[in-house]
Formats: C-alpha cells, sequence, structure tokens
C-alpha cells in the first residue's frame, strides 16, 4: 500500500492555482507525474499524492517542475474566479475510480494522437527530401543527354565538314585544270587587251581634263563630333546601377589576374592543368557523367590557382550535395556568394544557383528556416520561376506544420 502524502501546501488567484507536494527525500528520476483537466497524480514510491480536482483546469497551458526535493504545479483554471477548496470530497470510491479510468484513457488517447501527428511529420519530410533527390536526379539525367546530344551534333558536323573539305578540293583541282588549259587563250587576249586599255586611258584622261575645267571650287570641311556612351553591359545607361557595375567588372579583373598558390609546388602540372578555367571544364565534364569526387578534385585545384572564381565554388557546392557532404555545400554557396557581389544583372543567374544549392543543404539538414529564406532570395531574382514557387511553398508548409 502506498503512503499517501497529506502535508501539500496550495495558493492561488483568480486565473492560476499552485500546489507544492514535498517528495520527501526522493530522487527526481523516480517521481512520476500524470495529470488531467480534473485529475493530478504523484507518484514516488512509496509516497502518492492523488487530487480530484475542485474545478477543471486547462491541462494543455499548466506545467510541472521538480527541484529542491519539491514538486511544483502551476494549474491554469478554465474558469477566472477563486476556488472554496482545492479537491472534491464528497465523491464514492466508484465514482473516484471513474475519474481515474477516463483520467488514464484521455491521456493514452493524447499519446496516440501526439504520436501519430509525429508519424505523419516525419513521413512527409521523407516523402519531401525524396521528391528534392529525385528532382536533382531527372536534371542531372537531363544535362547528361543535352551533352550526349551535343557531342554526337558535333561529330555530325565535324564529318559534314571533312566532307565538304574534301569536296572543296575536288572542284579546285578541276578548276585548276581548266584555268592551265585555258592559260594559253588568256595571255593571248591579254597582249590584246593591254593595246586597248592603253587607248581607253588616253581618251578617259582627255575627258577627265574637259570636266574638270568646269568644275566649282571645293567647299570648305568641317568635323562632326560624336560621343557614344561606354557601355559594357547589354542594359540601357538610365536603368543601369553604374557604381555597383563597375565594382563587379573590377572584381572580375582582379579574378583574371589573380593567381594564388606556391606555383613551384605545381611543376610536375602540365600547362593546361594549370589554367583554372581548363579545371573548371573538366570538373563540369566530370559532374555530368556522375564522377562527382573527381569533379570536387578538379574544382580543389581549380581554386588553389585562383580562389577568386565564384563558379568554381558554386559548382564544388553542387558535387558536395551529391556527396551529401551538406555542410561543405553550404560553406562553398557562401563563398561564392561573397564573390557574387555587388549583384547585378551580369551575376543574377550564378546567384540564383548558389542561393538555391544552399537552400537544398539547409532543407537536408532538416534547417527548414534558413533553407526558407534562400529560396526566398532567389525568388527575388526570378520572381517567376515556377519550381522555386513550388520548393518555397513546400517549405513553407514544413515550417508550420501543414505539409501534406
Amino acid at each position: 500500500m502506498p503512503l499517501v502524502v497529506t502535508d501539500h501546501t496550495w495558493t492561488q488567484t483568480e486565473s492560476m492555482v499552485y500546489i507544492n507536494v514535498p517528495l520527501k527525500g526522493v530522487k527526481a528520476g523516480k517521481v512520476d507525474i500524470f495529470s488531467t483537466d480534473e485529475y493530478l497524480k504523484v507518484h514516488f514510491p512509496p509516497f502518492l499524492f492523488e487530487a480530484f480536482l475542485c474545478e477543471p483546469i486547462n491541462d494543455d497551458k499548466s506545467s510541472a517542475k521538480i527541484g529542491n526535493g519539491v514538486a511544483v504545479f502551476t494549474l491554469q483554471k478554465k474558469t477566472d474566479r477563486l476556488w472554496e477548496n482545492l479537491t472534491r470530497d464528497n465523491y464514492d470510491k466508484h465514482k473516484l475510480r471513474a475519474i481515474r479510468e477516463k483520467a488514464q484513457l484521455k491521456v493514452q488517447e493524447k499519446l496516440a494522437s501526439d504520436s501519430k501527428a509525429k508519424a505523419i511529420k516525419t513521413q512527409e519530410e521523407r516523402k519531401y527530401a525524396l521528391e528534392t533527390m529525385m528532382r536533382l536526379e531527372e536534371e542531372e539525367r537531363a544535362g547528361i543527354q543535352k551533352m550526349k546530344d551535343d557531342e554526337r551534333e558535333k561529330a555530325t558536323a565535324e564529318l559534314e565538314a571533312w566532307k565538304q573539305k574534301h569536296k572543296q578540293k575536288a572542284v579546285e583541282e578541276t578548276s585548276f585544270k581548266l584555268l592551265k588549259a585555258n592559260e594559253t587563250e588568256i595571255n593571248r587576249r591579254t597582249t590584246a587587251g593591254k593595246v586597248q586599255v592603253k587607248k581607253d586611258r588616253k581618251d578617259t584622261y582627255q575627258t577627265n581634263k574637259k570636266f574638270e575645267m568646269d568644275l566649282p571650287a571645293p567647299r570648305t570641311t568641317g568635323n562632326i563630333k560624336i560621343t557614344f556612351t561606354p557601355r559594357v553591359f547589354p542594359t540601357a545607361l538610365r536603368e543601369s546601377r553604374v557604381p555597383e557595375e563597375e565594382q563587379w567588372l573590377q572584381k572580375q579583373a582582379e579574378a583574371r589576374r589573380a593567381l594564388s598558390g606556391d606555383l613551384a609546388d605545381l611543376r610536375d602540372l602540365t600547362d593546361e592543368e594549370k589554367n583554372p578555367d581548363w579545371l573548371k571544364e573538366k570538373g563540369d565534364k566530370l559532374f555530368a557523367t556522375g564522377n562527382y569526387q573527381a569533379a570536387v578534385n578538379a574544382y580543389n585545384l581549380a581554386i588553389q590557382l585562383n580562389p577568386r572564381i565564384p563558379a568554381l565554388f558554386s559548382n564544388r557546392a553542387a558535387c558536395h550535395l551529391k556527396l551529401r557532404n551538406l555542410h561543405k555545400a553550404i560553406e562553398d554557396s557562401s563563398r561564392a556568394l561573397d564573390l557574387l557581389t555587388p549583384p547585378v544583372e551580369d551575376n543574377a543567374a550564378a546567384r540564383l544557383k548558389a542561393h538555391v544549392r544552399r537552400g537544398t543543404a539547409f532543407c537536408e539538414l532538416q534547417l527548414y528556416t534558413e533553407g526558407l529564406l534562400d529560396y526566398q532570395a532567389a525568388l527575388k531574382i526570378h520572381p517567376n520561376n515556377e519550381a522555386l514557387l513550388a520548393d518555397t511553398h513546400k517549405i513553407r508548409q514544413v515550417i508550420q506544420g501543414t505539409a501534406l
């Protein structure tokens, strides 16, 4: 038989009830608390505190804390008024047993509901992650197919060029033979033509001299000065952001001039392998064929040679996404966005890719709030992108807990 605790204390206001139950030296880990809107139980063997509340409380907005040998309950009343007593003493044993059973059933139903809701949320998060991966894989397959089509068209064009070249060569050889056959006739006619040319020149000279006598004096000369607006970007000057564009062009020029690292340590590399642009193209081809780790190695060497090219960090972030190196993908996307400043029209597409890749990495880490910020930044660059709008809506639903 448990020992019933009777030395508890309680106070109240019009909206709250505060109950202190001494734990009799029992450790906090051995205390079992059970409560509903009209029943409260604290069990810490061999002691038991049980209260059938005088009036109902709001169990969802109430709390219990254990510390310093006391269990403190903070209960919110459903009706704001003072109670005459803490508990009801006029119930018989059957009524009390019914209240206990009802409280246990209510708690079990609540636990089952919470468990079901958690399972549904977990399933939706997994479904969203799967859909994202499927979409990325579909884009990857489309990229590989496009590369194959481009290579096929290139090979066809080279074959046609080779055929045309040989056909042209045959035509030239035939023309050369015809020219040699007619060379004698041409030389004969040339001699007769020279005599006629001399006669025509003489007649023309005499005619020009006659007209020069009748021509008026030439007019005075002048200059018309035309000033063109120096523009590098395609936008009109009145619509542009000149300081930001000039700053971006200066950063691009610095990136082309930059060459970091100790090249003496890279003396075993070929001339192509010392070119960051060649290494970037190599990494892009490796990524398209699914060799993500080799692509990362190519981008690493290119970044060692020139760490001021934003595309190297953005493309390496895409590789890390495929390899599930999510924190590295976030770091590389952030480095790319730092280099893609100031934001101008010329680097808008690159900034959009970097935001989407960093947002995807955040969502894979279940940091949906941070991921939503990146997707919203991408939408500011391309507001009418249907895929971005759909992904942003799904992320917002996950955050709000309304995802289906």
